[in-house]
Order: C-alpha cells, then structure tokens, then sequence
C-alpha cells in the first residue's frame, strides 16, 4: 500500500474481461483504495444505486451496453451524475475520445495502459471531485447564511417601523394632551364664569 494514501475512496471498475478486473482491482487496492467490480453496464448501474462511488473506471467495449450507454445513463440521473467517469479503452481513435468527453467522462485512458498513469489520473480526478463537493458545501451554507441575513433584516426593518409608529404615537398623545390639559385647568375658571354669567342674566331678567 502507498504509505501516502489513507484515504478509502470507493473506485468502481467496470471491465467484461474478468482478468481486467483483477488486475486493476489488485493495483488500486495496493494503493489503499476501497474496490468494486462489475462486469457489464447493467451490473454498474446497480452498483451505483447500492452505494455511490467516488469515481468510475468504465471501459468502453462491452457486450449489451457499451460504456458511452453507461455513462449516459450516469449523467442522466441526479444522483450519480457528479460521479467522475474515466473512460479506459484499446480504443485510440480521436473521435472515440471525443464521444467519451461528449457523454460527460472526464478523462480517457489507452490500453495497454501504465500504472503510474492510472493512478495519476484517478488522483487528479478524486482531487477535483472532493473540491466539488467542498464548494457546493460552502454554496449551501452561504445561501443558507444569506437567507437568515434577509431574515435578520426583514426583522429589524419592522422593529425599526414599530419604534418610529411608537415616536409618531408619543407625539400625536402629547399635542393632544396639551389642550387637554389646558382646558382641564382652566375649568374652574370656566365653571365661576358661567356660575356669574348665569347670575347676571337672573339680575337682568328680574
């Protein structure tokens, strides 16, 4: 095992050649990394749906459903589409290598193919989809951060207009006390006032 790889990333190597699938499960599991086998596309799917790997190895020539059909089903489906695919194919045809990064792999490795290549690739790959991950995290939790600012803001505005109705209140209640108060301490006045009008028009009339 590589003393700098502790990491269990969960790789799925789909191969229908079963000597193929033992050489890239024994290479990847010397690395440290946890691997699973399948041996057609049908069997990959099912795979993913049990338990959603890190990244695929697919190759390409398969009986049934070809690798390209595989990897369009994987993006087509919400779940798996973030799923890194990396296509591995005796294939060496340009336009092979152009309809594996059309149905959405990310990269493309020749058979007979290198170890330290491999290993470099899936590497690279993990890195990539691990800071994915990361920035789609940070993306939640801004939009979660942003949402509970607009709510912190709806709620002071709405403190701030019930202290400004409380302002406006005070001072409607305090022009209306004035007069209030003016006449209420005027009253006795007004009340002898009337007490010697009253008087006065008894004087007259007699």
């Amino acid at each position: 095992m590589n003393p700098n790889h502790t990491s269990k990333e969960n790789i799925l190597v789909v191969d229908d050649t079963p000597d193929n699938l033992r050489l890239l499960s024994a290479l990847l599991s010397e690395q440290g990394y946890t691997v699973r086998k399948a041996l057609n596309g049908q069997m990959a799917l099912t795979a993913c749906k049990t338990l959603l790997p890190d990244l695929i190895l697919l190759d390409v020539m398969m009986p049934g459903m070809d690798g390209y059909q595989v990897c369009q089903k994987l993006k087509a489906d919400d779940k798996t589409r973030g799923v890194p695919v990396i296509f591995i194919s005796a294939l060496n045809d340009a336009l092979d290598k152009v309809k594996a990064f059309d149905v959405g792999g990310v990269d493309y490795i020749t058979k007979p193919f290198q170890l330290a290549e491999v290993l470099s690739r899936i590497g690279n790959q993990i890195k990539v989809r691990s800071l994915q991950i990361k920035l789609q995290e940070k993306n939640i939790l801004l939009e979660q951060t942003l949402s509970e600012l607009k709510s912190a803001q709806v709620q002071l505005i709405q403190s701030e207009k019930m202290v400004a109705m409380g302002q406006l209140v005070a001072g409607i209640a305090h022009e209306i006390n004035n007069p209030i108060n003016f006449i209420y301490g005027n009253l006795t006045y007004a009340s002898q006032y009337i007490e010697d009008l009253v008087n006065l028009i008894e004087v007259y009339q007699e």
